[in-house]
């Protein structure tokens, strides 16, 4: 009771922490907006400037919304931009002096930018609107402000702020101005919620209880799994405080082979959990689709959503997409390998880490496997690994039969951790329903059997 009691507190001094800087932030944006009113009204002095009213010291902040902009060191046009595309979200009232119409057209004054939503009926802004705001009709001030909406701009390179592209022929300044949902939840909450399994997000979040240590993996192995670890640790330090991030290339690919079974997306799982990262597994075998085109965009929305948030990417039955290249026969066979040359292109540019998974290394093209940082085997794990896989997998709770040997067991059986946990879960689901007490050895040898057969082996 006590543990829940800190915690609830901890998640209060985080949303009053972020909402202290964003009421502060909001009292300051209203100032400008009063401003400009005076301004363009005439009622103040020729050489008050909008940059006169200064936006609150949020440098000593524990919010979220401080932090990063402490962070990026962003400026008071940064800052205004920023809480300009927030706002419709935390006082929507404020932007409703934008509503009145022009008597001479019947619509919104065009100076104002703006536009109505499909749902709803307040102002929503635009890049016009920032500009009038700030800028008004000095021309040279809003030419240097448009400077702002470039993609090297931490507030679009970090896809805080995003946009649709604009159609043929419409002004930059009509660009729609909103926040990207995930940092919105960051600056306002503290934690970002998990986009759950769509046809707009064809990736499934992949947990588990076992943590790093607990992984059966042959010596080899773990030294590869090792390199993940550091990379995941130490990436940030070695782009940014060594300053590599312009003779390195973002992120880290790899590739797991193995047969299934042998711990290819447990080892996934653990090292996200280790690093507090979401892992998420997209099946390529099921998104991969027969029509041109449609694979990059079920995948490219992936990306998208994936972009700068730092998460594991995990791709599952890799060989459906990133197997050896058709010949070029038919239109349909050079689409298919422009997509996947795309979708490569993609990987290489994302900045997290991205797993490739496969039964056979062979079944990979050896073009794709020249870009992986590095290829880690999953082997069939050896008698000892197995036996401890058997000890590991039942309960501590429950006996074993005195005739259950283990060791005996994991000698003359070669299975992989994945069938050996199919096989403890049949003998304790019998032990169960005859309501007894002990593991039996005629239910693990029936549970072995079972998994064999599945495969065409018997015993």
């Amino acid at each position: 009771m006590e543990q829940l009691f800190d915690q609830s507190e901890l998640v209060n001094s985080t949303l009053k922490a972020n909402a202290d800087a964003l009421l502060a932030e909001l009292n300051w944006f209203e100032k400008v907006l009063q401003l400009r009113s005076a301004i363009n009204a005439g009622s103040v002095a020729e050489s008050t400037s909008i940059f006169d009213v200064q936006p609150p010291d949020l440098s000593q902040s524990n919010s979220s919304y401080g932090r990063f902009l402490v962070q990026h060191q962003l400026g008071f046009a940064d800052r205004f931009l920023l809480f300009l595309a927030m706002v419709t979200q935390i006082k929507p009232q404020c932007l409703d002096i934008f509503l009145v119409q022009n008597p001479q057209t019947g619509q919104i004054f065009t100076e104002f930018g703006g536009r109505k939503g499909n749902v709803f009926s307040g102002f929503l802004p635009t890049a016009e609107t920032f500009l009038f705001l700030l800028a008004a009709d000095n021309l040279m001030l809003r030419f240097d402000l448009l400077k702002l909406f470039d993609a090297r701009n931490p507030l679009f390179a970090l896809n805080v702020l995003e946009y649709e592209p604009l159609p043929p022929g419409e002004p930059i300044s009509s660009i729609p101005l909103h926040i990207n949902k995930n940092w919105f939840e960051e600056f306002t909450t503290g934690e970002r919620s998990k986009p759950r399994f769509s046809a707009d997000f064809p990736a499934h979040l992949i947990e588990t209880n076992m943590q790093y240590e607990d992984l059966v993996l042959p010596e080899h192995t773990c030294e590869h799994l090792e390199l993940l670890d550091s990379w995941l640790q130490h990436n940030k330090t070695m782009m940014n405080d060594l300053g590599l991030r312009h003779k390195i290339k973002p992120g880290f690919r790899t590739l797991f082979y193995g047969q299934p079974g042998t711990g290819k997306s447990l080892a996934a799982a653990v090292l996200g959990k280790k690093h507090n990262l979401p892992v998420y597994r997209i099946d390529l075998s099921r998104v991969v689709s027969k029509y041109i085109g449609e694979t990059g965009r079920n995948l490219s929305k992936v990306f998208d959503a994936a972009e700068n948030q730092g998460w594991i990417l995990f791709f599952d039955e890799a060989d459906a997409l990133f197997g050896k290249r058709t010949n070029v026969s038919d239109a349909r066979d050079k689409y298919a390998n422009q997509e996947t040359s795309y979708l490569l292109q993609r990987i290489e540019d994302h900045n997290g880490l991205v797993i490739l998974a496969s039964n056979f290394k062979q079944n990979i093209d050896q073009a794709f496997l020249r870009r992986f940082q590095s290829v880690i085997e999953f082997p069939m794990p050896q008698a000892s690994q197995r036996a401890l896989l058997w000890e590991q997998g039942f309960s501590p709770l429950i006996q074993l039969e005195a005739k259950v040997n283990l060791n005996d067991i994991a000698q003359k059986f070669e299975l992989t951790g994945g069938v050996i946990i199919n096989v403890v879960q049949y003998a304790t689901m019998q032990m169960l329903k005859a309501g007894g007490k002990e593991i039996r050895q005629r239910d693990i040898v029936e549970g072995i059997k079972r998994e064999l057969k599945k495969s065409g082996r018997t015993l």
